[in-house]
């Protein structure tokens, strides 16, 4: 893919874990237009190089991951832009779900309406004690429109998912972990590389098995239980025909180390 520049996000690879940055400061990352093209191309980029097997999506050392949308922009749209708006939200937040390799959100500071329905869409969300997190488009007199009303119950059941919407209110690092908003929570000044590390152990492991169990998760959920329980038979029985499934079960076998695994 060939390189462009980017306009509201920095780019990194450490060790096969790929690092999005948000970089619009001045906005606390606000997502707009450039945001969403960056976003677009480095998931793109990513999924293609062979060399990234699990992404890292953060805001950075500052105040925000993602204060949301940049209601500048917002107050200004009619009916149909909105309708369009929300659109192209859930389009992008689908692209981050659906993205073939493992994605871990490290959220620090405001995490709040369309940022939070971006980190939503990430497979893993690690946040700060400093974490602001919440939907909080009720107090500007709308909802969320990028997937929060349907991606918020299916992770944390309907009625925590209303309370949370209907409130407006957004919660800390400790109290977003026990509401089932964060997966884990640690020091702000650790998130960074408690994340990176999560990462780098998931890139050294299998990458297809690594992609099934997003794939099995993910669609299962949208299956009934006998329907998800077939399609989880027909991927195990899949990666027995992966090199990297032969050279996993030997070296446990012949007590030794794996051997870097291929993606085949």
């Amino acid at each position: 893919m060939a390189e462009r520049e980017l306009k509201a996000t920095l780019a990194e690879k450490r060790d096969g874990v790929g690092i999005i940055t948000l970089n619009r400061p001045e906005k606390l990352n606000a997502i707009n237009q450039d945001v969403m093209d960056d976003l677009y191309y480095l998931f793109d980029a990513y999924e293609e190089d062979p060399e990234v097997r699990v992404i890292v999506l953060t805001g950075g050392d500052g105040k925000a991951f993602c204060a949301g949308g940049d209601i500048e922009g917002e107050i200004q749209m009619d009916v149909v832009g909105s309708y369009h708006g929300g659109i192209e939200g859930n389009r992008l937040n689908t692209r981050i779900e659906k993205c073939r390799i493992p994605v871990i959100a490290a959220i620090n500071g405001f995490c709040l309406g369309g940022g939070f329905e971006m980190a939503l869409a990430c497979d893993i969300r690690l946040a700060s004690e400093r974490a602001r997190i919440g939907l909080t488009e009720v107090n500007m007199g709308v909802i969320p429109g990028s997937g929060g009303t349907q991606r918020l119950p299916r992770l944390i059941g309907p009625s925590r998912a209303k309370l949370l919407m209907m409130t407006g209110n957004h919660y800390k690092g400790e109290a977003a972990l026990a509401m089932g908003l964060v997966d884990m929570v640690f020091p702000a000044e650790e998130l960074l590389e408690a994340a990176v590390n999560m990462a780098k152990e998931m890139a050294a492991k299998p990458p297809l098995a690594l992609e099934y169990v997003k794939w099995a998760v993910n669609e299962g959920m949208q299956m009934d239980l006998d329907r998800a329980l077939l399609f989880e038979s027909a991927l195990f029985a899949h990666l027995y025909s992966t090199e990297d499934q032969k050279e996993a079960m030997s070296a446990f076998l012949e007590k030794r180390p794996t051997r870097p695994f291929q993606g085949k």
